[in-house]
């Protein structure tokens, strides 16, 4: 699975070889990992603990768009990291 970032620990992946919805991303923080809807910044499964969640939804707000892109086009790009 690509990755698009990484920040604080955190790994943000998005898999383009199969569609299936909804559009989502992945994050990874250690052992954890969490399936966040682009559309809702909602985590709709996983086990991310709830600080990393909110690190990847405050990232997430600010690149959504591009997240979304991504989703539709099939076109991979590196996001800056959360800051």
């Amino acid at each position: 699975m690509p990755e698009i970032t990484r920040f604080y620990g955190i790994i943000i992946k998005i898999f383009f070889t199969r569609e299936h919805n909804p559009p989502h991303f992945h994050a990874v923080y250690s052992e954890y990992n969490g399936l966040f809807d682009i559309q809702t910044l909602e985590m709709i499964e996983g086990d991310l603990p709830a600080k990393a969640q909110s690190l990847v939804k405050e990232w997430a707000s600010q690149y959504s768009s591009d997240i979304m892109q991504m989703w539709n086009t099939k076109r991979l790009k590196k996001l800056p990291p959360l800051e």
